[in-house]
C-alpha cells in the first residue's frame, strides 16, 4: 500500500505562483466553469495555471461513476447547463488559447452520455475561435455508436479517450468501465474519420506488469491510436486506491521509446504526465498527421 511507500525525490512538485492561481479560479467562477485540474486534484495544475491553460470539464462536476484512481465526486448528477457551450467558448476566447481540451464526468444517467452536449461545445468554440486546435476527452459514452458519431461529428482535431490501466486491472480500477469497450471506441472513431487524431492515456504504479503495459500499448496502436500519454498514479485522497509502485523516470523514457517503436505518432510519458499536460506540444503532431493522412 502507498501508506508505506515513501514518496520519492522525483515526485516533488511546487504548486506555482498564487497569483495566477487566483486569476484563473476567478475567471472560472465568474463564468460558472469547472475544471478537471481542481476536480481531479491534479498535481500538475500550478504549473499549468501560471502559463494560463486550463483543463475545462463539462456536463457539470459530479460523476455517475465511481472509478478507484479518480477524485472527483460521484453520485447523484444535476440538470446540464445549456448555456455551457457558450460559456466555454468565451473562457477559450478570453484565455487566447491555441489549443483547448475539453473533458467531461461520465454522464450514464443522459440517454446519450452527454454527446450532444459536448458536440455543442465543440461547436461553440469553433464558432468564436475557429482556430483553435480542440481536443476532447470523453467517457466511452457506454459504447453508443450514435454518440460516438455526435462528437466525431462535430469535428474535434483530436479526440482523447484514455483507457488508463491493463486488462486485468479495470475492473479495479475504472468503475463501470470495459477495456474492449474502450478499444472499440477509438476504432470507431477511425472508422468514422480516419483522419481524425486519436489519444490515450496509461497510468502506471497499479501493480501492472510490463508484458501487460506492453500488450496495453500493442492493443492501443492495433486500434488505430495515434497519440499517447503515460504516467504515475498518485493517490489522491485516502479514498481511493493505493499506489503499488512508483516508477522511475528512466522507466517511463523507456516506455516512450517503446511506444515510438511499434508506431505511436506523439509519445508523452513520465511522472508528473497526465492526459491533458502540456497536450499543446503534441498539437503540432496532430496538425501533421492531418497534413500527411
Amino acid at each position: 500500500m502507498d501508506q508505506a511507500l515513501r514518496l520519492p525525490s522525483w515526485l516533488n512538485k511546487r504548486v506555482g505562483p498564487l497569483g495566477a492561481l487566483h486569476r484563473m479560479r476567478s475567471n472560472l467562477r465568474g463564468l460558472d466553469l469547472h475544471t478537471v485540474c481542481e476536480e481531479a486534484r491534479c498535481p500538475n495544475i500550478g504549473e499549468c495555471w501560471s502559463r494560463g491553460t486550463a483543463t475545462l470539464m463539462i456536463l457539470g462536476k459530479t460523476c455517475t461513476r465511481h472509478c478507484g484512481f479518480c477524485s472527483v465526486k460521484s453520485g447523484k448528477t444535476g440538470a446540464t447547463d445549456p448555456g455551457e457551450p457558450e460559456k466555454a467558448a468565451v473562457m477559450v476566447e478570453k484565455m487566447n488559447l491555441r489549443h483547448v481540451v475539453i473533458t467531461m464526468v461520465a454522464r450514464d444517467d443522459l440517454e446519450d452520455g452527454g454527446a450532444s452536449h459536448v458536440a455543442a461545445v465543440i461547436g461553440a468554440i469553433r464558432d468564436r475561435t475557429p482556430h483553435v486546435i480542440v481536443e476532447v476527452l470523453t467517457s466511452d459514452f457506454q459504447g453508443s455508436p450514435d454518440a460516438i458519431e455526435a462528437v466525431v461529428s462535430a469535428g474535434p482535431d483530436v479526440f482523447n479517450h484514455n483507457i488508463e490501466t491493463v486488462r486485468r486491472l479495470t475492473p479495479t480500477v475504472r468503475h463501470k468501465a470495459s477495456y474492449e469497450r474502450s478499444l472499440d471506441l477509438l476504432r470507431r472513431i477511425k472508422s468514422l474519420a480516419p483522419r481524425m487524431t486519436t489519444k490515450s492515456g496509461l497510468m502506471l504504479g497499479f501493480g501492472e506488469g510490463k508484458g501487460e503495459v506492453l500488450e496495453t500499448l500493442g492493443d492501443l496502436r492495433g486500434a488505430g491510436c495515434e497519440l499517447l500519454t503515460i504516467g504515475q498514479y498518485l493517490r489522491p485522497t485516502p479514498r481511493n486506491l493505493p499506489v503499488v509502485e512508483y516508477i522511475r523516470p528512466e522507466v517511463f523514457e523507456e516506455w516512450r521509446e517503446v511506444a515510438e517503436s511499434i508506431g505511436f505518432k506523439g509519445v508523452a510519458s513520465g511522472p508528473y504526465v497526465r492526459s491533458s499536460y502540456q497536450a499543446e506540444e503534441l498539437s503540432a503532431i496532430s496538425s501533421q498527421l492531418r497534413v500527411d493522412c
